[in-house]
């Protein structure tokens, strides 16, 4: 868990806090973008963030509106809010050129602060990405009467593998998610591209990343597929391959 005193608290307009926890050292800022429902400490953003202290280098994690041990509902939680989040914390606690590291959810947000600070930019790794996810996944793999159900109550509940908690899932959520696709447009960055994905992930098909590799624009895109690997990619081996990754970028 968190050494709790290395958490801050970045204050919000509207009264909401987002936690967040800086490691200072050289440039570029590996910056970590957790998944949906995900926290800043998980197995990758701690091993991250462990390499940061070894190495000497910049990092930053976070958790967004109502997630982990920022304030705010989750069912309050839009992508555009947690974008917004996102950015108020980049930009208020980062200099410099940034490695943004977005795992699932993460990578859809990682990929929109990216085009939003193109200046910024020293590399992108993205971990089994789920970028327009609302949209693609979502709201296409519902049933006709689940679809109809949130439409009408504005929420849907779904078992979750990850949680003893349901899943929840607004009708807000999908909604506001169509102003941020990123997939239906040209998406060009200035900086490498890493993708890795596993082939057994459940949550979100390994065939995705060849689509947002297909899709991306720039100097250069490698995508790497972990045969056994599940959604998570947070084995040892697994770790080991991230932070070979976010090192290659992080020079």
């Amino acid at each position: 868990m968190d050494n709790g005193n290395r958490v801050e608290r970045l204050q919000r307009p509207d009264g909401n806090t987002v936690a967040f926890a800086r490691t200072e050292g050289s440039e570029p800022t590996v910056v970590f973008l957790g998944g949906f429902r995900s926290d800043m400490t998980g197995t990758k953003a701690m091993a991250l963030e462990s390499w940061a202290q070894l190495t000497g280098r910049s990092y930053l994690r976070f958790d967004y509106l109502g997630h982990g041990q920022s304030s705010g509902r989750f069912e309050d939680g839009t992508i555009g809010r947690w974008l917004d989040d996102s950015l108020a914390v980049i930009d208020s606690r980062t200099a410099g050129r940034l490695v943004l590291v977005g795992s699932s959810m993460g990578g859809w947000l990682a990929l929109l602060v990216a085009l939003k600070r193109p200046s910024r930019l020293a590399g992108l790794v993205l971990i089994a990405a789920a970028p327009d996810f609302t949209e693609r996944m979502l709201l296409t793999g519902l049933s006709p009467e689940d679809r109809a159900t949130l439409q009408r109550e504005g929420r849907l509940e779904r078992p979750s593998q990850y949680s003893p908690e349901p899943s929840v899932f607004t009708w807000k959520l999908i909604e506001e998610g169509r102003n941020h696709l990123v997939l239906d447009k040209p998406l060009a960055l200035p900086c490498p591209v890493r993708l890795l994905h596993g082939q057994r992930d459940p949550d979100v098909p390994w065939d995705y990343s060849l689509r947002i590799a297909e899709h991306l624009e720039a100097p250069e895109v490698i995508t790497t597929f972990v045969k056994h690997g599940d959604h998570r990619l947070s084995t040892p081996a697994d770790i080991a391959r991230l932070v070979a990754m976010v090192e290659e970028l992080a020079h």
